[in-house]
């Protein structure tokens, strides 16, 4: 796919199917990564797969970390959609921002590169006919969520990537880039 094409079009896919990523294909998106922005070349990032049986255990841990912070316990209906979130895509990867104590590169730094990095992960899904959506939430900001998938004390979760293979392409909305672009103008 062209580049200019692939960031014109590109869009998140809400809903997908089997099957998920290829191992070519996630080398295809990790490789992808690589090249995000990274002042002093720290890849303050790393990924998290999970797919099969795990996507059950996840939608455990999401229901633990839901019934914790929920006042008057967890409704039998919330559970369920807790347990089935993770099953809208065969693949999770779970995008984690690894920060370094660094002289140079701030903690925000280091965070935006690790979202560089997992927008390149997204970019390269779509480009390969891949579907692809992040999420985030509460559950990624839950340190229940945090522990259960072994994030370190200097790692922050900066979302879900729910990735696999495309029920339907998703028209792309139209939008202006003239809204969200100014002129600077110096006070002299």
């Amino acid at each position: 796919m062209d580049a200019l094409t692939l960031l014109h079009n590109r869009t998140s896919t809400p809903a997908l199917q089997a099957p998920a990523p290829t191992p070519e294909q996630l080398d295809i998106m990790y490789r992808a990564a690589l090249r995000a922005p990274d002042h002093a070349c720290l890849r303050p990032w790393r990924f998290i797969e999970i797919t099969g049986d795990d996507l059950d255990a996840l939608g455990e841990v999401f229901v633990a970390a839901s019934a914790a912070v929920c006042d008057g316990g967890l409704s039998d209906e919330k559970a369920a959609k807790m347990r089935r979130m993770p099953h809208r895509a065969p693949m999770i990867i779970v995008a984690v921002a690894t920060l370094h104590v660094h002289p140079k590169v701030p903690e925000i730094e280091q965070v935006i590169t690790a979202g560089c990095a997992a927008q390149a992960v997204v970019q390269a899904a779509y480009a390969q006919g891949l579907g692809a959506m992040w999420r985030t939430g509460d559950l990624a900001f839950n340190q229940h969520v945090m522990d259960a998938l072994g994030l370190a004390s200097h790692e922050k979760l900066i979302g879900f990537i729910y990735i696999g293979t495309p029920m339907a392409q998703k028209s792309v909305p139209a939008a202006q880039w003239t809204e969200n672009v100014t002129q600077w103008q110096p006070k002299v």
